[in-house]
């Protein structure tokens, strides 16, 4: 069964999705670096230096939301670097942080869908994706349109949440992910929906070795998962 922030509606998960955000998009950066306790600005920055050897020139990150990936990723002093999410609230969110910070000449934020990406064959020298791929309605289709507009020998990077395995950590996550944050997201975005689809999508993701094998079955090479803070989060690689 498809994870869906809002049981009640008849609509897809993409058209929901994109309303979830429009909702929250206004509290998204508070409750995003809140909830995580800051340590998501550390993913980011580990997701971004695994590509410093590459040195991409045009990177494209897909579900941009409010560009904090795309911000990261100017450490790669890149030429241009586009953002594309489904949420028109996320990216106005997005792009006023960018006119604040000076930095709309380098990027470029635009409303589009990650299963139809509006670029031409091998236009991207690197895609990343972060916290994104699990509000994918299809998965598969989204992977693959990466890999579509990926140049050869290209790298994806995706930073995604995942589950804890190992004793007592798993459970304190299991706590806090369950009854703790849903609480306090509802209360500061006025969004009870989108806090309880967090967990309930972290659940349902193939994560770990289950997402490297899709990776691969779709043509991507050297796939490699890499665990961040008891496994809490995971990064994710390959090359096309």
């Amino acid at each position: 069964m498809t994870v869906v922030p809002y049981k009640e509606q008849n609509t897809g998960k993409k058209e929901q999705v994109a309303r979830m955000f429009d909702n929250i998009s206004h509290r998204y950066d508070f409750l995003n670096h809140f909830l995580s306790m800051g340590i998501d600005r550390a993913w980011r920055r580990k997701a971004v230096n695994l590509l410093k050897a590459q040195k991409p020139r045009h990177i494209l990150d897909v579900a941009t939301g409010t560009g904090d990936f795309a911000i990261q990723a100017l450490d790669l002093n890149p030429e241009k670097i586009t953002g594309v999410d489904i949420s028109e609230g996320m990216l106005e969110v997005g792009r006023k942080k960018l006119r604040d910070r000076k930095l709309d000449q380098k990027i470029t934020l635009l409303k589009g869908d990650s299963e139809n990406l509006p670029f031409e064959d091998a236009s991207f020298d690197a895609v990343t994706v972060a916290f994104g791929v699990r509000n994918f309605e299809n998965l598969e289709r989204g992977l693959q349109e990466i890999h579509r507009v990926l140049r050869p020998n290209g790298q994806i990077v995706v930073l995604e949440f995942s589950r804890p395995r190992k004793f007592p950590f798993k459970q304190v996550y299991h706590f806090y992910f369950q009854f703790v944050l849903p609480k306090i997201g509802s209360v500061v975005s006025s969004d009870k929906s989108a806090y309880t689809y967090l967990p309930e999508s972290v659940a349902a993701f193939p994560d770990g070795g289950d997402f490297v094998r899709i990776l691969t079955t779709l043509g991507f090479k050297q796939t490699q998962c890499r665990s961040l803070t008891f496994g809490i989060s995971s990064i994710y690689t390959g090359t096309k």
